[in-house]
């Protein structure tokens, strides 16, 4: 099992988000977290790679405790995560290529080794033409398509994925759908936030829902049985 949360609570500051949960995600699985605005959606995410603390009988990802994770580890889990971020969180004075040339750098790559992997993810989303491209010479899809990229420099086991369609109209988010759907199908787990729920019917997946401070397994229910 890649994620296993066991009776688990989420807390900002005094607030309590979500109360006695279960969550489990185990490889080549696309799990979908699905709220209302403000239900602890993305502060799950945040809990998963290091941002946000839980209270949990079992709280692991990957190799490591979240119970006990110090704040030195949180780099060594975030190198084995893929995190996509709803705002986008591109540097605007880099261009394509040294928006992901900068986290290679930061994560350990040799110099040597560095525009190889940047052609590779770019060519995995599409954007091979657009290395030198600045960000805001971008529409909102090739920007997600870059955080997908930016997601994949380190092949992560996981995807985090925050409202990745968000702000895209359907053609758009379809595209980025199908290219997720094609990362999981080479063996990662994509665990994705969305409040749009047509995603379910035409990208179906293990769904959970998060309500009136719980989170419970909803898949049945989401594919009408």
């Amino acid at each position: 099992m890649l994620i296993q949360l066991t009776n688990a609570t989420l807390r900002r500051g005094d607030n309590t988000l979500i109360s006695n949960f279960d969550f489990k995600v185990d490889s080549g699985e696309f799990v979908y977290i699905v709220g209302k605005v403000g239900t602890g959606k993305s502060s799950l995410l945040a809990a998963l790679y290091g941002e946000l603390p839980i209270q949990a009988d079992e709280a692991s990802i990957l190799d490591f405790n979240l119970l006990r994770l110090k704040h030195k580890h949180i780099p060594s889990l975030r190198k084995r995560l893929g995190i996509i971020f709803q705002d986008f969180k591109l540097l605007s004075h880099f261009t394509v290529g040294q928006n992901l040339e900068f986290v290679l750098r930061a994560t350990g790559w040799k110099k040597k080794l560095r525009a190889q992997r940047v052609d590779e993810v770019l060519g995995q989303v599409g954007l091979t033409d657009k290395l030198n491209a600045y960000p805001h010479e971008l529409s909102g899809g090739e920007q997600q398509r870059v955080c997908i990229a930016r997601a994949l420099l380190n092949n992560p086991e996981i995807i985090l994925a925050d409202e990745p369609t968000g702000n895209l109209d359907p053609v758009t988010s379809n595209e980025i759908m199908q290219i997720l759907h094609q990362i999981r199908e080479r063996g990662a787990a994509i665990v994705m936030v969305t409040h749009n729920h047509s995603l379910l019917q035409h990208h179906p997946g293990i769904v959970y829902q998060c309500a009136e401070g719980h989170m419970a397994d909803i898949t049945s229910v989401a594919k009408g049985e």
